[in-house]
């Protein structure tokens, strides 16, 4: 069965920024360390590595379709040039109180996940907010957690990081100690 690292993007392989939207180039700002960590765990490690983003209302007037998809493709092939090669990528483009099933944490992206195929027990969530690790409950996974000090995602959900830390493994903002745990179980 297949391990997943499902990944998140804004906040997790590239910074967040004040507006929420990477949707310029001058916004694009990798996270410290990413492709060197990430590129150990993708050459050392049998992950598959899949990305989970939300982004709020993508594809409207505010959030237009372009120039977001330029900017993501750019991400995406840096990513790859350095060898760190996605194997799916969902994107949510919905908004928090739709409440939507495709919003993480909800799983309905990931559906194809709950298969004989994918062993998510032993599949981890690597993400900046309380809706991912979350999102790891969700999955009957566990969260490597980028904490992020502004305490993002906090009002989605209706859960406290007390409810959750049997799903965290790290409260960290340091790829090297998600490289660290993952050695130190394969």
């Amino acid at each position: 069965m297949k391990k997943a690292l499902f990944i998140d993007r804004d906040g997790t392989i590239i910074l967040e920024t004040d507006d929420f939207k990477i949707d310029t180039m001058e916004k694009i700002a990798f996270y410290p360390n990413v492709f060197y960590w990430l590129g150990t765990i993708a050459r050392e490690f049998d992950y598959e590595l899949v990305l989970v983003t939300n982004q709020d209302g993508l594809g409207t007037d505010a959030f237009p379709d372009e120039p977001f998809f330029t900017t993501h493709k750019f991400i995406m092939k840096a990513f790859a040039d350095q060898g760190i090669a996605f194997a799916d990528e969902h994107i949510d483009r919905s908004f928090p109180e739709e409440g939507l099933e495709t919003r993480k944490p909800g799983v309905g992206m990931l559906k194809k996940y709950f298969s004989d195929g994918y062993d998510l027990k032993n599949s981890f969530v690597i993400g900046d907010r309380i809706t991912d690790v979350m999102l790891a409950k969700n999955l009957g996974a566990k969260c490597f957690w980028l904490k992020d000090h502004r305490n993002l995602g906090g009002n989605e959900i209706d859960h406290s990081e007390d409810e959750l830390k049997e799903y965290i493994v790290t409260h960290s903002r340091d790829w090297k100690d998600i490289y660290d745990y993952l050695k130190s179980i394969n």
